[in-house]
């Protein structure tokens, strides 16, 4: 018997991203969780919460420290500050955001500085950011769904659309490339013509 370390391979540190199973959703996916989110006790603002985090990449981190200033909603744009050493953007907002956006603030009655709130007036915490991606997420067919599963669903989205991987890395604020690379490695797009 050889004495020494007891080395067990991890398969998580030995496992390349592409290698790991499915982490986003397919458009249809998405869709259903959308629509799912509507069936909640704040339809307006956890739609707008799960359309947001997945339209801008966001982490739960950032999602919750939105604030109203944020938003400009004469020129249709959002300042989306980056948290973890990420670069911070100006992203466009698309037309069924924009409404979305102002029906939600329609049916704000207060005047504080945070863009998503909960019942109590305070700024939606991590936990509750988790659980209404997971109570959408379980009124539909799909598994494994959290917060971060709608980040990487905008970089697949992106990266499937044919967008280049400088673009996709500056909107998702990622200062390295080797974190954008996994977006574009594994999108179906790239083999459509292969067969045809």
């Amino acid at each position: 018997m050889v004495k020494g370390r007891n080395v067990k391979s991890n398969k998580k540190v030995t496992t390349d991203d592409h290698e790991r199973s499915k982490n986003f959703l397919s458009n249809t996916e998405v869709k259903d969780l959308l629509e799912a989110s509507k069936q909640s006790r704040y339809p307006i603002r956890n739609y707008l919460l799960l359309l947001m985090m997945y339209r801008h990449g966001l982490r739960v981190s950032e999602v919750i420290n939105l604030k109203l200033t944020d938003v400009n909603l004469k020129e249709s744009r959002l300042w989306v500050e980056r948290l973890k050493n990420s670069l911070s953007v100006e992203h466009p907002i698309v037309g069924d955001e924009l409404r979305a956006i102002k029906r939600y603030l329609r049916s704000r009655k207060d005047n504080l500085p945070w863009l998503f709130i909960n019942e109590r007036n305070l700024p939606l915490t991590r936990q509750a950011v988790n659980y209404i991606v997971k109570a959408a997420a379980d009124k539909t067919d799909i598994k494994n769904v959290h917060p971060h599963t709608l980040r990487h669903s905008c970089g697949f989205y992106l990266a499937n659309k044919g967008y280049d991987l400088r673009l996709i890395q500056d909107y998702l604020g990622h200062r390295d490339p080797k974190h954008t690379v996994n977006y574009t490695r594994v999108v179906s797009s790239r083999f459509e013509k292969l067969w045809g």
